[in-house]
Order: C-alpha cells, then sequence, then structure tokens
C-alpha cells in the first residue's frame, strides 16, 4: 500500500465570481522509502497539489478527486483528523522561511512549541532535543542560537531551522517546498546528506516540490512534470533525464545558463574601485552599551571593476558578500577607500552622495519584498524619477514604457500591481526599475535564485543584452556557480568575512588555488543521492 495516493485531483479558486482551474487530473504516489519529485515553473500547480495533501488550500478552494493517506481520504477529512496527520506524520518545508517564522519569537521558543504540541517535551529534555536538531540541519554553536529571533539568521540559517521544525517529530513523509532555493551550494550538499542520512535511518519518503533540475537529478527516485496544472510526463527519473518524451520535460532540461561573459572594450575605463574595505559591527553591551567586540563581516577586501565587466562574488550564507556590496553602494559605513568614476566617495554625505545614486542601483534577491504591493509598476519603475529628475525632453511615461518593453514585458500592463505577475516578471520590473536611470554600476544580489531555470536563463539572456547595450558594470551576488560562470569576468571568493581568492572566472573554476575554492565547486558538482547514485 502507498503512503499517500493522489487520483485525478482536480482543483479550482473561486475568484470575483469566476472559477481558476488550478489542478487538472493529477494523479501521483508515494511509496514508503520513496523519493518523488514535483518540477515545473511558477503557476504549474506543484505547490497548490502539495497543500492539499494536509487540507492546506484556502477556503476559496474547490477540490475533486481523491487524496489517501495510507487508507485515510484528507480531502473532506475532519479538521481533527487533518491535525492530528500535520505535523505527526506529515511535515512541511516551506520556500520563504521569513514569512513561516513568526518574527516575535525565539527560535527555541517555535520549536519547543512544536515538541510541545506533540511530543510534550518541555524544559531541559526540549532544550536538548532542540539543540540536536539544530546541529542536524548545520547551525554553528547551535546554543547560541536558541534565543535568536528570525531577523537576526541569515537566510540561509533561518531555511536549517524551518527544515528542523519539520523534522522535529519524525514524519513519515516529508513535503518540502522548494527546500534549498536560498541555500548556498555547500550547505545545500550538507542538507541533502542530511534528508539521506534520514531516509535510510528512518524509512522516510520524500515528496520534493524545486524547480532545480540538478537536485531532482541528484534525489528523486520519480519525478513528475507538471505543466498548466496538469501532469504531463511522470517516471523514473533515469528515464525522464535520459529519455524526456514531452515537449516541455525537454524545455525544462535544455533550460541552463550556458556560455562565458563576453570579453570588455579595450581600455574600459574603471568604474569602481576599493581598497582594504572593511566593515566590522559592534558589539555592545550592559546599561552604558560599551563595545565589548565586533562582528567582523569584512575584512580587508580589494577589487576593481570596469565598464562592461561582471565581478562575480562567491561564498556561503554569512560570507560578507551582501555587505560588502551594500559597503560599496555606501549603504552602510566601512573603512577603507571607495572610488566611484575617478571620484573618492568613502567620504561623502548627504546631497554630494545623493547626486550619485542615479549611477549605482541594485536589484535584490526577492522582488515581491522589494516591490511595494500598493503601487502599480509604472509608479514602481518612475519612482526614481522622481528622486533624481527626468531628463529634458523626456516624457515620464514614455520612458516607462520604453523600458517595460526593453525587459521584455509589455507595456500596457504598467497600471498593474506586483502581485499580478510571476515571480520572473516581478523580476524583470526591479531590473526595469534599476536601468530606467541609466547607471554605470549595478548590483545584482541572488537575482535569479527563487526563479524557474527556464527563467533564470532568461534573466541572465537579459542581463547580458543589457550590459552589452549600455556597458555596465556588474556586482554578481550569488550561490549558483553555474549562474556565477556564465556572467562572470571576474570572481571573487569570501569566506568568513575574508576574501580568500580572487582572479578571472576561468582562473577561479579551472584552477582553484584555495581548498575552501575546490569545496565549492565540489558541492556544486558533485551528486549528493538519496537511496543510491542517480545519473551525474
Amino acid at each position: 500500500m502507498s503512503l499517500l495516493t493522489v487520483k485525478d485531483l482536480g482543483i479550482r479558486f473561486s475568484q470575483e465570481g469566476q472559477l481558476i482551474h488550478a489542478v487538472k487530473g493529477v494523479s501521483f504516489a508515494v511509496e514508503k522509502g520513496e523519493t518523488v519529485a514535483l518540477v515545473g515553473e511558477s503557476g504549474s500547480g506543484k505547490s497548490v497539489t502539495a497543500l492539499s495533501t494536509v487540507g492546506l488550500l484556502s477556503d476559496n478552494a474547490l477540490t475533486e478527486g481523491s487524496v489517501l493517506w495510507r487508507d485515510q481520504e484528507m480531502l473532506g477529512a475532519p479538521e481533527a483528523v487533518l491535525r492530528r496527520i500535520r505535523g505527526n506524520d506529515i511535515s512541511f518545508i516551506f520556500q520563504e522561511p521569513m514569512t513561516s517564522l513568526n518574527p516575535l519569537h525565539t527560535i527555541a521558543r517555535q520549536l519547543g512549541e512544536s515538541l510541545a504540541l506533540h511530543q510534550g517535551l518541555k524544559g531541559e529534555a526540549a532544550r536538548a532535543r532542540i539543540i540536536e536538531l539544530l546541529t542536524k540541519v548545520g547551525i554553528r554553536d547551535p546554543e547560541s542560537r536558541l534565543n535568536a529571533y528570525p531577523h537576526q539568521l541569515s537566510g540561509g540559517q533561518r531555511q536549517r531551522v524551518m527544515i528542523a521544525m519539520a523534522l522535529a517529530n519524525g514524519p513519515e513523509l516529508l513535503i518540502a517546498d522548494e527546500p534549498t532555493t536560498a541555500l548556498d551550494v555547500t550547505i545545500q550538499a550538507q542538507i541533502l546528506d542530511l534528508l539521506a542520512e534520514l531516509k535510510r535511518s528512518e524509512g522516510l519518503s520524500l515528496l520534493i516540490i524545486t524547480h532545480d533540475l540538478g537536485i531532482v537529478r541528484r534525489i528523486a527516485d520519480r519525478v513528475c512534470v507538471m505543466q498548466g496544472g496538469e501532469i504531463v510526463e511522470q517516471g523514473p527519473a533515469e528515464t525522464i533525464f535520459a529519455n524526456p518524451q514531452h515537449p516541455y520535460t525537454q524545455k525544462l532540461l535544455a533550460a541552463e545558463p550556458t556560455g562565458r561573459a563576453e570579453p570588455i572594450a579595450p581600455g574600459a575605463p574603471e568604474i569602481l574601485s576599493a581598497k582594504d574595505l572593511r566593515v566590522w559591527f559592534p558589539i555592545q553591551k550592559g546599561l552604558l552599551k560599551r563595545t565589548v567586540g565586533h562582528v567582523k563581516a569584512v575584512n580587508s577586501a580589494s577589487l576593481t571593476v570596469r565598464a562592461g565587466e561582471t565581478l562575480g562574488i562567491v561564498g556561503e550564507s554569512g560570507s560578507g558578500k551582501t555587505t560588502l556590496a551594500l559597503a560599496l553602494m555606501r549603504l552602510i559605513a566601512s573603512e577603507g577607500q571607495i572610488h566611484f568614476q575617478g571620484q573618492r566617495i568613502d567620504g561623502l554625505r548627504g546631497n554630494a552622495l545623493r547626486a550619485l545614486r542615479s549611477d549605482m542601483q541594485i536589484v535584490f534577491q526577492d522582488p515581491y519584498g522589494s516591490l511595494s504591493p500598493r503601487m502599480t509598476v509604472e509608479e514602481i519603475i518612475a519612482e526614481g524619477l522622481g528622486v533624481h529628475g527626468t531628463p529634458e525632453g523626456r516624457n515620464r511615461r514614455e520612458m516607462v514604457e520604453e523600458i517595460l518593453t526593453e525587459v521584455g514585458l509589455n507595456p500596457s500592463h504598467m497600471h498593474r500591481y506586483p502581485h499580478e505577475f510571476s515571480g520572473g516578471q516581478r523580476q524583470r520590473i526591479a531590473i526595469a526599475r534599476a536601468m530606467i536611470l541609466r547607471p554605470k554600476l549595478v548590483v545584482l544580489d541572488e537575482p535569479t535564485s527563487a526563479l524557474d531555470m527556464t527563467v533564470q536563463v532568461q534573466i541572465v539572456e537579459l542581463l547580458r543584452a543589457l550590459q552589452r547595450k549600455y556597458g555596465l558594470a556588474y556586482i554578481f551576488i550569488s550561490h549558483d556557480l553555474r549562474v556565477v560562470r556564465a556572467m562572470s569576468h571576474q570572481v571573487m571568493v569570501m569566506k568568513d568575512g575574508d576574501v580568500i581568492e580572487a582572479g578571472t572566472a576561468d582562473q577561479i573554476y579551472d584552477a582553484p588555488r584555495e581548498d575552501y575554492t575546490r569545496k565549492l565547486l565540489a558541492a556544486a558538482l558533485t551528486d549528493h543521492s538519496l537511496g543510491g547514485t542517480k545519473p551525474a
């Protein structure tokens, strides 16, 4: 008997008097000890299908078909039955931990609530179990993190806490919705190794929802490919990867950033340089807030970026990548020299610095979090023009229309709001907001990490085209080493605030000098299989 059996599942949502079909006739099963992957682009119905298994759909959802947990029908089951199964038999890991973790509660309290509710653990027994879980999922010095709040952890650390919460009660089935999206490659490898250990020792079954086909290739026994709410192809992972039958599956497998950065023009001017840049955050204690130490986020970083050049910055979560970029943009305090277009800017303040802002822009990792939900696309993109002024002789709306066309969006949609767009479209809006000011330097902080593989390719090609057309200098921060290789001329490797290696992309990828760099590359390329070797 299968652990989970989904048969002819249909899901419709009632919105403004209309029925929207999200899932149509989906059927698959998860056997004990098996890993099944649901693969497809955003909006294909993957997450909605998974949420339906334990009755987590919104009230406006209409379902049909059957979802059996062992021999228990889950569709329409009493709330008491669903509560008993959730967390005990079936646990979830969600994609975005900041929306799942309570910002007002410590990590210890949030893990402790689950242990108290399901296992009756309290006091020292609960504390010991929490430390054990945090250690398993790779949290360093877990005892010091017990009283931390979610905002005090890096994105990767928050995701590991979510995984610890899901594993707390020893579930039989773990449903993981994009579980490694926010994690760097070495932590991805650790999480996959952890799941492999649990699968072997506990007989754990996994339902993985992901757009990362590298993870699917490594861990899945069977694959279900979804498009437009339907499963268009399913079968053993080896068969799907070796001989895909459906055109959509073939398209997904072919979607990977390729190629190399184009050579920069001879004599390209220097846009940005830094020498001995340092960012230390003081640790203050006591009533008088005395400084008792420092968090050494960045130590003595030096770099140069020229027009038309991309500097890729890689490293694990907490290595100082984003902190370095924010310091270069003069968004946080730092020590050391920073030159922008030949002008020293580390000492500039107020209006003198504000005058340079239009020439240096940033695109953040999460476009949904960085775009105001109360502003239309036109207002969002034109916001910078309102601050820095519209060029003489230009019409603001015409400029918005032009940049929307340039980033591949329909100008007639400028009156819509961010929630009406897909993740890839929202990222294009964020890019348009930066590019409308015609900057000389753009910082791209994990701009593709939350996107489907096919959309990643589109964004990489868009960024390349804009760089080629306008001679833009990029600082590209990412944990996806494939994207960094495709985008970057120079690569800088960071660890614990130090720049441990820097050079051309070919030097770093083909002949790394440092063990840590080799470890990063190995983690990105090595298979971490679950329950057997998967095809390389």
